[in-house]
């Protein structure tokens, strides 16, 4: 029998907690006619909690490994339903909100109950009050991630939007983690505002100072992943980033590249990443390797396609234009790349493409910087090295009639290409090509 939901519950010492929890998440699981299940995962308690929740008719795990990241690591493996509920046991997070949070499941894979987005409240004193807002408000920066609340616990998951992911966390800083791979993964996040009371009964197992420092710790690894080029976001966010040469450079390359693309007709834009310009095209095609990034482009309603740039997954002359922009430096150098586009366009379409010229000064220069600053980013994942000189060559081998070119700060090449309407003589044998592997 497939399960709608599962209730995951770390707890320590709930017994009278669990006696009132259990029975009214039970009844809202009822209300929508769910298929649930309540796993409560026991770290240790010496009260009768475990007795009391089986007799309620959940089922009582014992953690995997200590702490609170350890208690979810397990609750997630147990579950067997299609979304996953975390809360806390403690009747902080009131069980008749999840009617509210379940109603919300469509808007996105993964749904907070968010005390910091407008119509969420926090009734705790105001010390705990203040420190988990500011941060908050600090990791949000930091991590670039829009969300209001990452330390909620009061969360829903779409399955999928967990599966897979490696936690390291110990302790209450596994909230970010999970929030931080999942968006980095492409999935959606959307917050629903929630009122918190202080729990009812027992003692918090939280420590604010122990709490913060873990989360410190932890967002410096997140820090490296968000700035990384495996974040699916990573060519949205460089267009609005706060660093003004990486703003620029990404505002700059749009502009050439959607002015001269806009009124193509059919555009294919091969390698499309997270970028705005697929974004700005009203008449495209967005194709992608990475899962990741096509799945991130998915809440805008684009045509999306995941394929292989060395077997574009398209038709001969599918398209009016076609768009490879920083995608052949990040992989091996192979003829293959070129006799695609060229197929998948039209006779008389337009190619543009653009990378980085290994012959100029500017780029030689701005890469090692652009590497000490952005660890993980573009500079370790160009493989494969291309000069003006030799990707013209190469594009004329193939027939393609060069019309203009565009320098970012005399750095990254930019070039137009038009599909002659009649074939050349087949092509040459191609001359060796030199690969840098970083």
């Amino acid at each position: 029998m497939a399960i709608d939901l599962s209730v995951i519950l770390p707890v320590m010492n709930e017994r009278d907690n669990l006696r009132a929890l259990i029975p009214r998440l039970g009844e809202i699981a009822e209300l929508f006619h769910l298929k649930y299940e309540i796993i409560v995962v026991d770290g240790g308690s010496t009260d009768g909690t475990r007795e009391a929740a089986a007799a309620l008719g959940a089922r009582v795990v014992p953690e995997r490994r200590r702490g609170y990241a350890g208690a979810l690591a397990t609750g997630f493996a147990e579950a067997r339903g299609g979304y996953l509920l975390t809360l806390d046991a403690d009747m902080s997070h009131d069980p008749a909100f999840v009617a509210k949070m379940w109603r919300a499941r469509t808007r996105a894979d993964i749904v907070i109950a968010s005390r910091y987005v407008r119509g969420g409240v926090a009734y705790s004193d105001l010390s705990r009050r203040l420190s988990s807002y500011l941060l908050n408000g600090f990791l949000r920066r930091l991590l670039s991630v829009p969300v209001g609340d990452l330390s909620s616990g009061f969360r829903l998951y779409r399955r999928e939007a967990i599966a897979g992911l490696e936690l390291t966390s110990r302790n209450f800083e596994v909230q970010e983690e999970i929030l931080v791979k999942a968006w980095a993964q492409g999935y959606s996040v959307a917050e629903v505002p929630f009122t918190y009371f202080p729990r009812e009964a027992g003692r918090s197992h939280a420590r604010m100072l122990r709490f913060g420092m873990d989360i410190l710790r932890s967002a410096i690894s997140l820090w490296r992943l968000r700035n990384s080029i495996a974040s699916a976001d990573y060519d949205e966010r460089a267009f609005y980033s706060l660093i003004p040469l990486q703003r620029y450079w990404q505002r700059r390359r749009h502009a050439v590249t959607v002015s001269w693309t806009r009124n193509a007709g059919r555009i294919l834009d091969a390698g499309c990443g997270s970028s705005i310009i697929i974004q700005s095209l009203n008449n495209a095609v967005g194709m992608d390797y990475s899962e990741n990034k096509v799945r991130f482009l998915r809440r805008y309603g684009i045509p999306l396609v995941r394929g292989s740039a060395f077997a574009l997954p398209f038709r001969d002359a599918s398209f009016d234009c076609v768009i490879s922009s920083e995608v052949i430096e990040h992989i091996r150098y192979d003829e293959v790349l070129f006799t695609e586009m060229k197929r998948v366009l039209r006779p008389g379409g337009m190619l543009v493409i653009g990378t980085p010229d290994y012959a100029t000064v500017g780029w030689r220069t701005i890469e090692p910087l652009y590497g000490l600053l952005q660890p993980g980013g573009y500079k370790d994942e160009h493989i494969t090295h291309y000069t003006r000189a030799r990707l013209t060559e190469i594009l004329e081998r193939h027939g393609f009639i060069y019309e203009e070119a565009a320098y970012i700060l005399k750095s990254e090449l930019i070039m137009r290409f038009r599909k002659p309407e009649a074939e050349r003589a087949p092509l040459k044998a191609p001359a060796p090509m030199r690969a840098a592997t970083a």
